[in-house]
């Protein structure tokens, strides 16, 4: 499965870098995927839910660790040329609203 777009959203935070949406084979799209700046560098953190005891739970994650290297390969070169490029930081409002992905020609209701 390769992943065959990935939208990279930096933010201004202190630990949080950016929020990633990626699609996989162009027709599965995983949002709310979050780069991370921990106390030994970058890392993902999948997108997950609160349960009703407070604590977190991953509602999508890669399955083994050669699926979860290659997602950080490319999540993490796409996110180095976006530093490269000088993208501005955006606010989570305007992630919301540029986190949109236009439908495919296939789900057009036939007219």
């Amino acid at each position: 499965m390769k992943i065959t777009d990935v939208r990279i959203f930096p933010v201004e935070d202190k630990k949080l870098k950016a929020f990633v949406s990626i699609i996989f084979e162009g027709c599965f799209l995983v949002s709310d995927i979050k780069i991370i700046d921990g106390n030994k560098g970058l890392f993902l953190s999948m997108p997950s839910k609160k349960r009703r005891d407070g604590t977190f739970k991953d509602v999508a994650h890669p399955l083994n660790s050669e699926t979860r290297k290659m997602m950080e390969d490319v999540i993490f070169g796409k996110y180095r040329e976006e530093q490269a490029a000088g993208r501005p930081a955006m606010t989570p409002e305007q992630v919301e609203a540029a986190d949109t992905v236009p439908p495919s020609p296939e789900a057009a209701p036939d007219s």
